[in-house]
């Protein structure tokens, strides 16, 4: 999401933003009763994860439920402003449960089944309980049909972007859109709304004509009206997108082949669009750096939000954060949001205590475009770091103890950032490089923390950073 840079003093203030997956070889749920519906599951065995409960907002997500698969068949109406919806999700319950809790808000519930039979579900509290037992390890498919115009709820933070909210909205003249970071699925799907649960997803989204939608994923066929995308890599709610709007789509083919489509209103976004048209070399920068991009497609979307965000396969970019910015700052964030595919959706968090993991990595890669980009040298970001980092550290604290009233603060992006510096300067930039690729290349698809991230660099350098890491991460001062 929208962050300000400390280090493109120089020339312009920049924005940036920022995924825990599961194991792609992990053995697809096992289905042996007799009345369990005929369904193979194990076609979205990619999407198994291991949920677990967040110790910043453990009302959110239930760990009790693995969600293997969203289809999703929506319809928008923009005169009416009615988004109509039908969700199938495949679901492995993790434990015995006597109900079926997912997050959900703001729609009307019009029909529920459970494995094509009737159910009831009820909403209350940003929760859709439907009461229908449900066995460990034994899958089944929940259906709901719902209705309504989505409506953003509140971002626990102090950032100048939360004012906007999260979530889904529509304006007034029918364009949809949403930004959703910790949480904001539960505005438009039936969703267990925690990076702990990734799943794949296939969308169908049928919008007026002139009108087009743009969503996360491989962007499939259009019929007629209808467009389809879908994920075959496991994907993080925080990191699924829609958008709907009278779109122009621009095409072009980056390294290796990489399909890359960028959504823009004409007129409204002709100034993004030679920044947008370097996409293929900024991937390519990328790549040099951290290993191929690690999906099958790539591609962003502009929308009207004041930040920015690193959706999935598909960035949703809010022109009004631009609007009085230089080009060179669009430029920058696009580095870091594509950076975030390696580092966040590639690789996700656990939980949210470990936004560092993400940002930090982001904002790293994003500092080093930058200094290419605007020219200073590494004694400049080095004290531009450490600047930062101390009043950080003195306003919200060490970036390993996030408080959950002070979601993706600065301090989470810049204090990391400065504690990968100081291991870039300690391994020189092959191995750092190597060691970045590397951490990619071996947990891509799954979820991981503070501890497999320090005992990766430590296995692979053949050296203990554990002091250096902890410190960066937990001391209320910046480290010597």
């Amino acid at each position: 999401m929208r962050r300000t840079s400390t280090v493109a003093a120089l020339a312009a203030t920049l924005l940036i933003t920022g995924c825990t997956k599961a194991d792609d070889d992990r053995p697809a749920p096992v289905s042996s009763a007799a009345d369990e519906p005929k369904i193979d599951y194990s076609s979205w065995a990619a999407g198994r994860s291991t949920p677990v409960a967040d110790k910043l907002y453990p009302e959110k997500g239930n760990p009790g439920l693995d969600v293997l698969h969203y289809g999703l068949e929506l319809d928008w109406k923009p005169d009416t402003r009615v988004l109509t919806g039908t969700a199938t999700l495949r679901i492995r319950p993790v434990a015995d449960a006597s109900e079926i809790k997912l997050d959900f808000t703001g729609l009307t519930v019009d029909k529920v089944t459970v494995d094509a039979k009737p159910a009831t579900g009820t909403v209350t509290k940003e929760k859709l309980v439907v009461p229908t037992a449900v066995t460990a390890d034994r899958p089944v498919t929940l259906t709901v049909t719902y209705h309504g115009t989505p409506k953003q709820v509140e971002m626990p933070s102090h950032r100048g972007d939360a004012s906007e909210g999260i979530g889904m909205r529509s304006s007034k003249d029918g364009v949809l859109w949403t930004m959703q970071e910790p949480w904001g699925a539960l505005t438009w799907y039936p969703v267990n709304e925690h990076p702990s649960d990734e799943a794949l997803y296939d969308l169908a989204v049928t919008v007026p004509q002139g009108w087009a939608a743009a969503a996360n994923g491989t962007p499939g066929k259009v019929d007629g009206n209808t467009y389809h995308y879908a994920s075959t890599d496991p994907v993080a709610a925080y990191v699924t997108t829609l958008a709907v709007d009278r779109y122009k789509k621009i095409e072009q083919t980056g390294p290796h082949g990489l399909k890359i489509t960028n959504f823009v209103v004409p007129k409204s976004d002709d100034r993004y669009l030679s920044t947008l048209k370097k996409t293929p070399q900024l991937i390519e920068w990328l790549e040099k750096r951290f290993g191929p991009y690690p999906f099958p497609s790539a591609g962003a979307l502009m929308n009207g939000s004041i930040s920015a965000m690193e959706t999935q396969q598909m960035l949703s970019l809010g022109r009004e954060a631009f609007k009085d910015s230089e080009l060179k700052e669009f430029e920058a964030v696009l580095v870091h949001e594509y950076a975030h595919q390696w580092f966040g959706n590639a690789v996700t968090p656990t939980t949210w205590t470990d936004l560092w993991l993400n940002e930090g990595f982001a904002t790293y890669v994003q500092n080093l475009y930058e200094q290419e980009l605007y020219g200073f040298d590494d004694a400049y970001l080095e004290k531009s770091l450490r600047e930062s980092d101390a009043r950080l550290r003195a306003r919200v604290g060490p970036p390993g103890k996030p408080t959950a009233g002070t979601f993706a603060e600065s301090n989470v992006y810049i204090c990391p950032a400065a504690m990968l510096k100081e291991l870039n300067d300690a391994l020189g930039d092959k191995k750092f490089f190597a060691l970045a690729s590397a951490w990619v290349a071996k947990n891509r698809n799954t979820s991981q923390d503070r501890a497999s991230f320090t005992a990766f660099v430590n296995e692979q350098t053949g050296k203990d950073f554990t002091k250096l890491i902890d410190s960066w991460l937990d001391s209320p001062t910046t480290p010597a």
